[in-house]
């Protein structure tokens, strides 16, 4: 909407990290190498946990579809990053920044949804190994997957419905490197208190529900070891979930400070130091964290390349 002498904005200006030319140079290098290795890192544990039957189990089949987010997550907004890197002026029509958002949101919730149920998943494989099958069979794995994809949606289509019923007539440079919503309410020449509240309780009820489900899950974990008698049956349970609370520790944190506290005391500069960790850092680190820590996956590893070198 625009008011009487007001045009409407249809396109927006991404001013992106910074619009030094050296450092620009510098940062593409290293961003194109984190994004490249982003891509083969997250496909190499589909591909992995696919093709060996060792790892055909729920907590894999969890980690697979983690793995899919954040290639999507990454893949939404380093793009336009790299882009912007290499031209003077990176401008994304009004309707390329809704897609965006969408994306954004979608991929940023599906991931906090899975390691919610991955936590779940945890609980109920050290807290009761020998209903492990029984509670969790493909059928509510499925479920599982569906209500974390299903949510996403939810959210993602709030925060779309709540930029479209901003109005932009103003400044139209967004001082982020993607179309992130808080950049954008400060843009918005008309909006309703609804608008941001909504968003808010949307993007603060989903990490709390989840955030919820993880403690509850590993408070029942922890008194679950303590009754183990072995050093080395608690030293093997703990070793199954290190990896998942270090995504959980990293994920959780950054997604608190950009969308339950949209207006926060933080500086535009110091959004994007925390965007670039929750958009780009974690979805390369989090491969890593659950291939170097984790012996099933490089047991699977080490199987599949020699039966590759066998069959070569």
């Amino acid at each position: 909407m625009s008011g009487k002498n007001c045009t409407a904005v249809t396109e927006f200006i991404i001013l992106g990290l910074t619009d030094e030319p050296n450092l620009c140079v510098i940062l593409l290098l290293i961003f194109l190498g984190f994004y490249v290795v982003t891509l083969i890192s997250n496909l190499s544990i589909i591909t992995l946990i696919k093709k060996s039957s060792q790892l055909h189990t729920p907590m894999y089949l969890f980690l697979s579809h983690l793995a899919f987010v954040d290639i999507g997550s990454s893949s939404t907004v380093t793009p336009v990053m790299l882009k912007n890197f290499l031209v003077d002026k990176t401008i994304i029509p009004l309707g390329g920044c809704v897609v965006q958002l969408f994306f954004v949101a979608f991929f940023g919730t599906a991931e906090c949804f899975l390691l919610a149920v991955m936590a779940y998943d945890r609980y109920v494989a050290i807290c009761n190994p020998l209903l492990y099958s029984v509670n969790m069979p493909p059928r509510i794995c499925t479920l599982l997957l569906i209500f974390s994809y299903l949510g996403a949606c939810i959210n993602a289509w709030i925060y779309t419905c709540c930029l479209l019923s901003l109005s932009f007539c103003g400044p139209n440079k967004i001082n982020h490197f993607f179309c992130d919503y808080s950049p954008l309410l400060n843009l918005a020449t008309y909006q309703d208190d609804i608008v941001e509240i909504l968003t808010s309780a949307s993007a603060g009820s989903i990490i709390v529900i989840s955030v919820l489900i993880v403690i509850l899950s590993y408070v029942s974990i922890l008194f679950s070891v303590l009754k183990i008698s072995s050093t080395e049956g608690r030293s093997k349970a703990f070793s199954t979930c290190t990896s998942h609370l270090a995504a959980v520790i990293l994920f959780y944190g950054t997604l608190t400070f950009i969308y339950v506290m949209p207006n926060s005391n933080y500086s535009a500069d110091e959004n994007k130091v925390i965007s670039v960790f929750y958009m780009v850092i974690i979805p390369l680190l989090n491969p890593l964290i659950y291939s170097l820590r984790n012996n099933e996956v490089k047991g699977a590893l080490r199987k599949l390349m020699r039966r590759k070198h066998t069959f070569s």
